[in-house]
């Protein structure tokens, strides 16, 4: 569900129009799409622009680095989206340099809707980013600033963590949790 404030180019107006209304500061990109420029960007706004990336693609929920930017955390949105199946089917996506899509089936408690468009929660973004193979190492900058936009996701992923099966990463997932952990209960000093 996209809503009537995001524009995709050639719906409404043309990547030309938009472009121009963006130089004029009318609106801005956000995602794959343009917003009015006052427009407050919230989750389920940053959510509703990434859809256009899942059209086609049945069960699809954003994930890892994606999902860490529609929770919040940095200004512009990762270059290569992450998807997972949030359906326990798994997801038949077209190859694209843009999208990255990881096997492993999602829990129900680990994928909420916002606006329709369906997100790994926080505290499972975060155990992702640090529990999956360092093949994207800005993975680590995101986990970093998801916690500076969220940090009660800290003690969350530590319970959601005691939780999940142990496997690959799990220790690093623990690491940084404990680190954190520490750095807020000592005021957020490092």
């Amino acid at each position: 569900m996209r809503g009537p404030f995001l524009h995709l180019p050639g719906e409404r107006l043309s990547l030309t129009e938009l472009s121009a209304a963006r130089l004029d500061g009318d609106v801005v990109e956000l995602g794959e799409a343009y917003a009015p420029a006052d427009l407050v960007e919230t989750a389920v706004l940053r959510a509703a622009s990434l859809a256009p990336l899942t059209h086609g693609i049945q069960g699809a929920a954003f994930a890892g680095m994606s999902a860490a930017w529609i929770h919040g955390a940095g200004d512009a949105p990762p270059e290569v989206h992450e998807l997972q199946s949030a359906t326990g089917r798994r997801l038949r996506a077209s190859a694209s340099r843009r999208l990255l899509v990881h096997d492993p089936v999602l829990e129900p408690a680990d994928v909420h809707l916002l606006g329709g468009i369906a997100v790994t929660t926080p505290e499972r973004t975060l155990i992702d980013l640090l529990r999956w193979p360092v093949t994207h190492p800005e993975r680590h900058e995101w986990a970093r600033l998801l916690v500076l936009a969220d940090p009660g996701v800290v003690p969350r992923a530590a319970t959601r963590l005691s939780a999940l099966h142990r496997g690959p990463g799990s220790h690093r997932v623990a690491q940084f949790l404990a680190a954190h952990a520490t750095e807020a209960a000592d005021g957020g000093r490092p």
